[in-house]
């Protein structure tokens, strides 16, 4: 600029400002004019795009994504999905997915803070074979009306547990039976809580739910949880406070299902108190359990009342027997490879021979609108499978309270249904034989149709029916010798027949389940429920989602093509990992048959007319080159080339994308038929793929038509040739032809006859050496002479 202005004196003798603007405005609208042309180049270049429109390129965007993000924000603004009670509205966290929310076959569900509230409570418990949490008083009589148990005698009772065995209390307070002192006060002391003191008050803080629940009733009961340190922990036991020295915390896992602690007492003995879930402490107990079976009745009577059950035990443990494992215990603790596996085999053998105290009994209520809201996926024809980690009784009658089964479904177990896998696994093997590629794969249904069926199966029988099962690492040492060739090929096809085994009866598995209308998987780990999803994905190819609130849940929601978190009591672990988040399960439906299938209607709807206006433009300049002499002469006028997605053709596709409904979104909620994995746009679809696939044969068949060399035409021609080398040439001469032509007109190149007049091509005769030298002597003396 500087430049310019000290040369605008040499040029003319007019003001600055005279020559510079008229110059910048020169400058300006050519800039602006290569703006538009490069502009306009790339819209007609992209007309044929399907991913890129040309108004959104213009922007830097893309259509698709301007779609779904709006769609996106229709997702969190709705308020029907907004949860008061907690502030929590519905969250989009991807913009990728939404068309895919209309296209959902399985739905797989956690229960705990998915179908439930997640708010643990206190309802009964099992000690020493003998039921609490009836209406009785403190006499043992049953009464239909009477009032809660008064805490107000416990100075630690927080006031929000509601009791109404009277007799309970009377047992703790006589301290008649030992083991239910010893019940709470296990309560009270296993566990991996924190506790702070707010106003003078005890505020607990849980890892999971059910323990908060377990520590607040042993408080309430008398037996409250004080402090902790890293090596002791302080209880006040019925107003006595009194600290025990913390030996070993054992802690819980998905595997383990189950916790322990190994305390000293006061007066110097061992104990190791232990919880968790039946199945994995029958297994430990000692053989001398007198209240073993009351208990396990108890636990059946519980579960039927959709109660979730833990087992308590005990365990006194002698100073050397002690002194002996914590080695064992600090050596695993410190290991640098395999400490988890090395911790586990400690712990196992410390927690056997357990003394087993009683069960305890939580209420978790379902929430509202899950059986509607299940009821109505059911009639979109879509599947739910619910995974849970509760017993089998618990699982069963929570399906039946949100009415994913009802009375006339039929119940399968999974114990009933080994013998259909095992029968279909003979029948398979006896098909493979030689002429096994010559017979069509026909297949069979496990069931004879019609029926409402479903499958309710336990995570020890799944391992076992999918051949999961852990296989234990032998102990003796193995010498690794050098393996001839054929010790390898044998080794190679023994594997590979049991990954084809193993292959073949997990697809059985889920052809099976999937005939059922519902799937309940209980005792299952975060493990197996990921197992269980990506099996489905994997054999049936269709869209999957799951939903859940918790971290056990995260494997689930990541193995799903689509994965919907709970903001619920245990965190938001679920929430960050998943695509879809809200507060409530009933809210599902919504996001689903609203949300989701007006979305798949929506793109359906943009893509065919995409291709519609595209076409339409792009066929112009195509029929108009047979006129032009196919001199890439356009048919419109620039301006409008520019403006004809930009502007023309941009905002209709775009707000049809966004807003269009063919039905409202109470009808949708009223007709959940409409759903059908998005079978009311198929003619959408079926148009997009004839185009799609007689775009693909025509630019084929051109570029073949466009090829000079093929292989297979050339190689016919090599063919063709040697045959003719070998082929007798016709004799041309006929007798009795008086018309004869000689070969020699014929002749393709011209004769030798001015090289012979030339005599350039002829060579002089050779004379006789004698003669030589005779000429060569007289020529000599004829020099001399002259």
């Amino acid at each position: 600029m500087a430049i310019l202005m000290d040369a605008i004196p040499q040029i003319t003798t007019l003001a600055w400002y005279t020559t510079l603007v008229p110059l910048l405005v020169v400058l300006g609208v050519t800039a602006i004019k290569d703006l538009v042309d490069d502009v306009a180049d790339i819209l007609l270049l992209s007309s044929s795009e399907p991913n890129s429109l040309c108004y959104v390129e213009t922007a830097e965007l893309d259509g698709v994504e301007v779609i779904r993000l709006g769609q996106s924000y229709f997702i969190n603004w709705d308020l029907q999905m907004y949860y008061p009670e907690k502030d929590t509205p519905a969250k989009a966290r991807t913009t990728t997915l939404n068309e895919q929310l209309g296209q959902i076959h399985y739905i797989f569900s956690d229960k705990t803070g998915t179908l439930t509230q997640n708010i643990m409570t206190f309802k009964k418990c099992c000690i020493n074979g003998q039921i609490y949490g009836d209406h009785r008083d403190a006499s043992q009589n049953s009464h239909s009306k009477i009032e809660p148990v008064d805490f107000s005698w416990n100075m630690y009772s927080d006031g929000k547990l509601v009791f109404y065995d009277h007799y309970l209390i009377e047992q703790i307070q006589s301290g008649k039976e030992p083991e239910v002192r010893q019940f709470f006060f296990l309560l009270a002391v296993c566990h991996t809580v924190m506790v702070d003191r707010l106003d003078g008050q005890l505020n607990y803080q849980a890892a999971s739910p059910d323990e908060g629940a377990l520590v607040s009733a042993a408080r309430n009961f008398g037996f409250a949880f004080l402090t902790r340190t890293q090596n002791t922990i302080t209880i006040s036991e019925l107003g006595t406070e009194r600290t025990y020295n913390v030996l070993a915390i054992l802690d819980f896992n998905s595997d383990r299902k189950r916790m322990s602690i190994i305390v000293r007492t006061p007066e110097g003995n061992i104990r190791l108190y232990c919880k968790g879930a039946d199945t994995v402490i029958y297994e430990r107990l000692h053989r001398m359990n007198p209240m073993k079976q009351e208990t396990q009745d108890a636990l059946d009577i519980f579960a039927s009342e959709t109660l979730r059950t833990l087992c308590l035990c005990y365990k006194e443990i002698e100073e050397k027997e002690y002194e002996e494992w914590n080695k064992k215990f600090m050596a695993a603790s410190i290991a640098s490879t395999n400490r988890d596996e090395a911790l586990d085999k400690v712990y196992e053998e410390i927690e056997k021979d357990l003394i087993l105290l009683g069960a305890t009994a939580i209420e978790d209520k379902l929430q509202d609108g899950v059986p509607e809201t299940i009821s109505k996926l059911a009639k979109a024809d879509i599947k739910i499978w619910v995974l849970t980690g509760d017993k089998k009784e618990t699982a069963e009658n929570i399906g039946f309270a949100c009415e994913l089964l009802t009375e006339d479904t039929t119940i399968c177990y999974g114990e009933d249904i080994s013998a259909l896998l095992h029968t279909r696994m003979e029948n398979q093997r006896n098909r493979s034989g030689v002429y096994a590629k010559f017979v069509p794969q026909v297949h069979e249904p496990f069931f004879p149709p019609g029926g409402n069926r479903a499958l309710i199966i336990t995570g020890s029988w799944l391992n076992e029916i999918l051949l999961e099962k852990k296989t234990k690492r032998s102990k003796i040492l193995k010498l690794k010798f050098p393996r001839t060739e054929e010790e390898r090929r044998m080794r190679t096809q023994s594997k590979r027949r049991l990954e084809a085994k193993k292959e073949q009866q997990q697809q059985n598995f889920v052809d099976l389940a999937c005939e059922c209308s519902a799937v309940i998987c209980c005792r299952v780990t975060p493990k197996q429920k990921a197992m269980v999803v990506d099996l489905v994905k994997r054999y049936k190819k269709a869209i999957t989602l799951a939903i859940g609130d918790g971290a056990n849940d995260v494997n689930m929601i990541k193995t799903a093509h689509i994965g919907v978190g709970i903001s619920g009591q245990e965190g938001m672990q679920a929430v960050m990992s998943s695509d879809y988040s809200f507060a409530q399960f009933r809210y599902l439906q919504r996001l689903l048959l609203v949300h989701g299938r007006w979305s798949y209607i929506r793109m359906c709807k943009f893509l065919r007319y995409f291709f519609y206006k595209n076409f339409a433009f792009t066929l112009v300049h195509f029929w108009y080159s047979f006129f032009n002499g196919y001199s890439a002469q356009t048919a419109y006028e620039d301006w409008f080339i520019t403006l004809y997605n930009v502007l023309y053709s941009s905002l209709p596709v775009l707000l049809m994308g966004l807003l269009d409904q063919d039905v409202s979104d109470k009808l949708s909620l009223r007709f959940p038929g409409l759903y059908v994995d998005g079978e009311a746009p198929s003619d959408y679809q079926s148009f997009a793929v004839t185009i799609a696939s007689a775009l693909i044969i025509t630019v084929n068949f051109q570029i073949g038509l466009d090829t000079s060399y093929w292989t297979f035409i050339q190689k016919h021609r090599k063919q063709l040739k040697g045959e003719e080398q070998w082929k007798r040439r016709q004799n041309v001469f006929r007798r009795g032809v008086s018309r004869r032509r000689s070969a020699y007109a014929f002749s393709h190149q011209r004769g030798y006859a001015d090289l012979i007049s030339s005599g350039r091509s002829i060579r002089k005769k050779r004379y006789p050496l004698d003669a030589v030298i005779a000429d060569g002597t007289a020529e000599y003396r004829r020099t001399m002479e002259s």
